[in-house]
């Protein structure tokens, strides 16, 4: 009691102030049980094609290629970031709605992926346009690059076909 006789009371425990994080896909290694974490899973290792790839052609065309090169490399360590945190548990320690960060991680690999598709597969049919190197007209990309470009426009096709089935998982999960 007080000097005064009025008792103050305690100030409010913040353990239940907030509430816990909002995650529906379960933490540690029985995400890879889950659609969600195949997903994930297939997302790391077809990325990761499209990147050795696409920088095993000697990037060609730069300017296209450079930002499917971005794109790739980015979305490859935020999905190995992204799968680590629900194997680590980490989400269950973290305040944060998850299923709604699940949902917009995806959607936007997702629209950058796609976009990512769209510019190698412009850059693999650049194959026939010849340029003018030194007086003699040479093929853009040689058959050797051509060929490495073609396996990566199909990978990066397979790559944004899961980021879109993870997307819709995660929008049935976020929206139930």
């Amino acid at each position: 009691m007080s000097a005064g006789g009025a008792s103050v009371p305690p100030p409010p425990n913040p353990a239940v102030s907030f509430p816990g994080p909002r995650v529906t896909l379960p933490a540690g290694p029985d995400i890879l049980r889950t659609y969600s974490g195949a997903f994930v899973c297939l997302e790391i290792l077809f990325g990761g094609l499209v990147w050795i790839l696409v920088a095993s052609s000697n990037v060609p065309l730069p300017l296209l290629q450079g930002w499917v090169m971005f794109v790739s490399v980015t979305a490859f360590f935020f999905s190995l970031l992204f799968l680590g945190m629900f194997l680590s548990g980490m989400v269950t320690q973290i305040n944060a709605n998850w299923n709604f960060l699940d949902f917009a991680y995806h959607f936007t690999v997702f629209v950058f992926y796609f976009g990512a598709f769209l510019l190698e597969a412009a850059a693999t049919s650049l194959h026939d346009l010849h340029c003018n190197a030194t007086m003699t007209l040479q093929p853009l990309l040689s058959d050797n690059q051509y060929n490495i470009n073609v396996a990566a426009t199909i990978f990066a096709f397979v790559t944004t076909a899961c980021y879109g089935c993870s997307l819709g998982l995660a929008l049935r999960r976020w929206r139930p």
